[in-house]
């Protein structure tokens, strides 16, 4: 590529961020890594009425999450600043103006009411939602019907007016995307959009294009959703002179709801039971949360990873990529035509293979988190009587020996919690019910005579602990794998978790033959 590789993301501030913009992200930062360019994150807020207090913020803290910095943007600066198009204001005018006076836009004082009623007066059945367009344009009041006389007058007024493109009657504009190939339209099925406001602001259209130019974009990486709007923003480059200039484009495929039914939509995701926001996102105007995939428990990561895949693969069976092995892998050329169907139990999976892969040190701090969000404050044991700084330290490499214990067991974060709890507190309840049909009094003796020797235990060790139970065993003549299950649910509460020892290690034992000792009581009044 001749010139250096330039890519933006453009997001309006006005809600929560939906995977599919995700996705936009992170094909743009890995197609800018891949050649050596640069990825800009570029604020569209030029439409006021739909600012949302909160929104950019809440943009940049997902990107930051998905650890996908960009090189430019309104917070990182960068050569071509401001990055937020409401601070650019200025810049739009000369270039809406430019393209009046070269007849390519025109100046339109229609009135609210005279658009309503536009489209009340032209609706047919042949047309039941009229534009403003080729044939409708002759008949509003604007530039290219009133009189030179009247629009001057009109504009020393200072009448409320916006600057429309005049779209060609009937020509073909065409283009290559760089997944579909060559598109064409016909410019007689587009309307004549507004590119200038009566408040001066730029709509998208105008904005994206002298932005792009501005900002030397080379590659314009958006969803498919904005294909029609491609001809007007194609005619717009042409008019301005840019032609030479305009970036390579690719129109991406949409993400579908699971049935493949229609785009993934807010919507979808609270009536099927999962988020489809990157982050938790708080309506601030009805305090509506949506839940997101980092408060879900997902790693970024494995968000990032099941994002890849969504509409794209590397040509191999491989599914799990860091971001260092998609950098070296993406290419525009795999990305698929079609819409990708959103699956949540896939993009469970790829949590739970992250979470195998990563490391206890790697987990750590997010499963801490996890563990005093849900109330715990420490190991039952209280780090095995150690005081001061060294129980803290102490705490530290007994949550690593947890979560290399039961992270294979886990999903989603708060997986860790369900499958860990007993490591914090004594569980409130226990499966008495799965010891009580095969307990006798033999194995009541067995359990009496083990708390008691693991109370004078010196070496706390599960090795030892395993030692001592099966030697107490062997002398009560009974076979260790019938008191196996006891013992669990007398640790932990259930049917789960890793080996019974290891939990006596690491809960100490005072917690240990409490535990016991709870159940044997429970155990005595049934």
């Amino acid at each position: 590529m001749d010139k250096k590789v330039r890519v933006r993301f453009a997001p309006s501030p006005t809600g929560g961020l939906h995977l599919g913009g995700v996705r936009t992200v992170l094909f743009n930062y890995l197609f800018a890594k891949k050649h050596g360019g640069d990825f800009i994150v570029r604020i569209e807020d030029t439409d006021q009425t739909r600012f949302v207090e909160g929104a950019e913020a809440y943009i940049f803290n997902t990107l930051a999450w998905c650890g996908l910095t960009p090189d430019e943007s309104p917070l990182h600066g960068g050569p071509y600043a401001p990055y937020r198009q409401s601070e650019r204001k200025p810049i739009y005018k000369q270039y809406a103006q430019q393209l009046v006076d070269a007849g390519f836009a025109y100046y339109a004082f229609d009135t609210p009411e005279d658009l309503e009623q536009m489209r009340v007066q032209y609706k047919t059945a042949e047309n039941p939602s009229p534009q403003y367009n080729h044939a409708l344009r002759t008949k509003m009041r604007n530039s290219l019907t009133l009189s030179a006389a009247e629009v001057t007058e009109l504009l020393a007024d200072g009448t409320p007016h916006v600057v429309r493109i005049k779209m060609p009657l009937d020509e073909t504009v065409s283009f290559t995307d760089m997944i579909r190939g060559e598109v064409s339209f016909n410019t007689a099925q587009v309307d004549d959009k507004v590119l200038l406001k009566a408040d001066g602001m730029p709509t998208y259209h105008l904005a994206v294009v002298v932005d792009d130019y501005l900002m030397k974009i080379t590659h314009a990486f958006r969803g498919e959703e904005w294909l029609p709007s491609a001809p007007v923003h194609i005619l717009l480059w042409q008019y301005l002179g840019w032609s030479a200039d305009m970036p390579q484009w690719a129109h991406l495929p949409l993400i579908l709801k699971p049935d493949g039914n229609g785009k993934l939509s807010k919507r979808d995701g609270d009536r099927l039971g999962f988020p489809v926001f990157a982050m938790d996102w708080t309506d601030p105007k009805t305090g509506e949360t949506t839940i997101g995939f980092k408060e879900r428990g997902f790693l970024p990561q494995a968000f990032v990873n099941l994002l890849a895949l969504l509409g794209w693969n590397d040509g191999t069976d491989n599914e799990v990529f860091t971001i260092e092995e998609l950098i070296t892998a993406f290419s525009m050329e795999r990305v698929h035509k079609g819409g990708a169907k959103f699956n949540y139990e896939k993009a469970l999976w790829y949590n739970q293979e992250w979470i195998k892969r990563a490391t206890s040190a790697q987990l750590a701090d997010q499963v801490a988190e996890t563990f005093a969000a849900a109330g715990f404050a420490g190991f039952d044991s209280a780090a095995n009587g150690v005081a001061g700084s060294n129980a803290v330290a102490a705490d530290r490499v007994l949550l690593l020996r947890v979560i290399d214990l039961i992270k294979d067991r886990c999903t989603l974060m708060a997986d860790f919690v369900t499958q860990g709890a007993f490591f914090f507190v004594s569980p409130s309840e226990f499966d008495t019910a799965s010891i009580q049909p095969k307990w006798t009094e033999q194995k009541n003796m067995f359990f009496i005579e083990l708390f008691k020797a693991f109370e004078s235990s010196i070496v706390w060790e599960a090795h030892d602990l395993e030692n001592t139970f099966k030697e107490i065993s062997a002398a009560h003549h009974l076979k260790p794998g019938e008191l196996m299950l006891p013992l669990r649910i007398m640790l932990v509460g259930g049917k789960f978790g890793p080996g019974v020892f290891e939990i006596a290690e690491i809960i100490g034992k005072q917690a240990t033959v409490n535990r016991i000792q709870k159940v044997l009581r429970i155990l005595e009044h049934q």
